[in-house]
């Protein structure tokens, strides 16, 4: 499905499927795609964050892949992703393991990964491979 994401700051990112198809402001990419669903979030949108530290605590591997989406974060870097249940989490849940960090940028043809940040940096919702993966109610 074709959804436009957008928030308070007037950005919106187009995204269909796994992939961006368009980024620019929200009345150019409604012009783009007319048909397309339109989430409107309160904050900052940007793309995903790399997590670059030990993963968080918690009681499975799953859970722990988990905590990093609710931080605004797709990407885990491959030394601390360091056992197969692990590794296997986040394959499951689309999340990278990458064997360095990057800088995320949100553009055309890339991969749907974005979060939307509160003004406390606060992370509202996180779309991983085009998939609403967190959202904070």
């Amino acid at each position: 499905m074709l959804t436009i994401h957008t928030a308070d700051e007037g950005g919106a990112v187009a995204v269909e499927g796994a992939r961006v198809v368009g980024v620019g402001p929200l009345a150019d990419l409604e012009q783009r795609f007319p048909a397309a669903r339109l989430r409107r979030w309160p904050g900052v949108l940007g793309p995903a964050r790399v997590h670059e530290g030990p993963l968080p605590d918690a009681p499975s591997p799953r859970e722990r892949i988990h905590a990093v989406l609710k931080t605004g974060a797709v990407a885990v870097l491959e030394q601390y992703a360091n056992t197969p249940e692990l590794r296997a989490a986040a394959a499951r849940n689309d999340v990278a393991v990458l064997p360095r960090t990057h800088t995320p940028a949100l553009r055309e043809t890339a991969r749907a990964d974005l979060a939307v940040f509160d003004e406390t940096g606060t992370c509202i919702a996180t779309v991983c491979g085009g998939r609403l993966v967190h959202r904070r109610r």
